[in-house]
């Protein structure tokens, strides 16, 4: 990323939570509340190291434990919690990999389906919706932020921050340890970077 990282810029880092057991294998974690693994930890140095020397006007996570992990392995040890951050709520299909619920449903398709028992992609969208309204007050402000959080939440926020319906974020890939800038074109918000791993050392692997 350019030296003006180093200046405020109006503009909203999405930091995506480092590996998890359940990140490798696949399983579909929502509310779960899953370490990080020690490889996941070391990543989330490294995203740390990549923007060291940057003050954000705000600091936000998920509550959730990987997601405050990564944060704080960033040395970003104090964020604000926000429960808009929290990641879809899989209901019965927490734990679940994709394979294993399409061997059942083969056409289903989370960004236009959702969960049984858990949410929608109405739901996610309002969530995600009120965490654009947010970004945007900071970003008027003259301010910038960085938000730790999780894959599809982060992609929803990315959605919606562009102006696409929900069902869009089924186009976008974010792995873990990744981060994405959302940002401004004029009048106009975009998408600035997107699924960036150039600070992990395997940044071109296959990672979920």
């Amino acid at each position: 990323m350019s030296s003006d990282l180093h200046h405020r810029s109006q503009r909203i880092v999405l930091a995506r939570h480092a590996e998890t057991e359940w990140s490798i294998s696949g399983r579909h974690t929502g509310r779960s509340d899953i370490a990080l693994t020690q490889e996941g930890r070391d990543a989330a140095v490294q995203l740390g190291r990549r923007i060291a020397g940057h003050s954000f006007d705000r600091v936000i996570s998920s509550p959730l434990e990987r997601a405050r992990s990564t944060a704080l392995l960033a040395d970003f040890p104090d964020p604000e919690i926000d429960d808009d951050l929290l990641e879809w709520d899989y209901g019965d299909y927490e734990g679940v990999t994709t394979a294993d619920i399409r061997a059942e449903r083969p056409d289903w398709e989370l960004w236009t389906d959702g969960t049984p028992n858990g949410e929608s992609p109405a739901d996610v969208a309002a969530r995600a919706d009120a965490l654009v309204a947010d970004a945007v007050r900071i970003c008027e402000g003259g301010g910038d932020a960085i938000v730790f959080g999780h894959g599809h939440m982060l992609t929803a926020l990315a959605v919606r921050w562009i102006g696409l319906p929900i069902e869009h974020g089924k186009h976008f890939r974010i792995s873990t340890g990744s981060i994405g800038v959302l940002r401004w074109k004029r009048e106009n918000r975009v998408l600035d970077l997107w699924n960036d791993r150039s600070h992990l050392t395997r940044a071109f692997d296959d990672t979920p």
